[in-house]
């Protein structure tokens, strides 16, 4: 955010009081503003380092921020394809939201359609809305808290539009600023027509996996933790002798020029993944991480980069 307000300085705006120092996260249900520490983490890792991609974001959607979530939406608004209103959900909450929060981690959690409604527009055209589920709502808007920890820092301080804490009428207030307090020639005003019938969800996705996760990863790590169930009572060595052959392939393919973090994440998951399965061996004598990390230093090679940056591969091609 002291990005934005410096972009806000450097354009000649005034700094709204209002970009200073807000606090982004949603109400609880008492309405204290809080987030937990782990997502505390999550934002100044993102603000200290803007190139890094979030590849592990699921063990921070937790029961409490599940609860917090439901919390946080509107009370009285039409059912979804459930039939299911905020008050009756609230019935029984504690065990809705475990068995949500279980889904959800197990991989079971899936999304329902929308239910779809047209309201009328002053040009007496229609608008669609879609109307999500309840349980849908919460995990979405739980979804949104935790990506609100990274985007929030990538955004622009003159950035207003579907931000939390923020309104148009703020918007207005700073573009009133701008123009009665520096000298302005034109403003341009632009409204595109039907912007989210037309959006493109592919290029939503690669967007996003700009800053969060990695598909590729994870369903690297969970074959091999389904491989390493299998391989649970082979020899360590025989397992060690196994992982550094995927190891090293995956370095291989991935090892470029600026993946240096990637690569790191993706052997500490994997090492954390065999860690546990050396535990679940026994349950009498279970090793310690200490013991064990002469055998993950052995058999787990270190990330290094293997392939050279596109500007020497370019000149080998082309030399002058």
């Amino acid at each position: 955010m002291g990005e934005g307000l410096n972009a806000e300085a450097g354009e000649g705006r005034a700094q709204t009081k209002e970009n200073i120092g807000q606090n982004h996260t949603n109400p609880t249900q008492g309405g204290e503003k809080g987030v937990s520490q782990g997502l505390a983490g999550v934002r100044q890792a993102a603000r200290e380092r803007k190139g890094e991609r979030f590849t592990a974001l699921l063990h921070h959607l937790t029961p409490e921020l599940l609860r917090a979530s439901f919390y946080a939406l509107k009370r009285e608004v039409a059912a979804g394809v459930d039939g299911v209103r905020w008050k009756e959900y609230e019935t029984g909450l504690d065990e809705r939201l475990a068995d949500l929060h279980s889904r959800v981690h197990r991989g079971a959690y899936r999304a329902q359609p929308s239910r779809r409604v047209y309201i009328p527009k002053a040009d007496g055209r229609q608008r669609p809305l879609g109307i999500a589920a309840l349980e849908d709502k919460i995990v979405q808007q739980a979804a949104v808290t935790i990506l609100d920890e990274i985007y929030e820092n990538d955004f622009l301080g003159f950035s207003y539009g579907f931000r939390p804490k923020r309104s148009q009428h703020q918007a207005l207030d700073a573009l009133t600023v701008g123009i009665t307090r520096k000298r302005v020639n034109w403003v341009l005003d632009i409204d595109i027509r039907g912007f989210f019938d037309n959006m493109s969800h592919e290029w939503t996705i690669k967007f996003v996996e700009h800053r969060v996760g990695d598909p590729r990863m994870r369903a690297k790590l969970q074959a091999l933790k389904e491989e390493l169930r299998l391989r649970m009572h082979e020899p360590l060595v025989e397992t060690g002798k196994w992982l550094e052959s995927v190891v090293r392939g995956y370095f291989q393919y991935y090892a470029i020029p600026g993946n240096t973090g990637s690569l790191s994440r993706f052997r500490e998951r994997l090492t954390r993944l065999w860690w546990q399965n050396i535990r679940r061996r026994s349950q009498k004598r279970q090793p310690t991480w200490q013991q064990l990390h002469p055998l993950f230093i052995r058999w787990l090679p270190a990330p290094r980069i293997l392939h050279p940056f596109p500007s020497v591969r370019f000149d080998a091609r082309h030399p002058r």
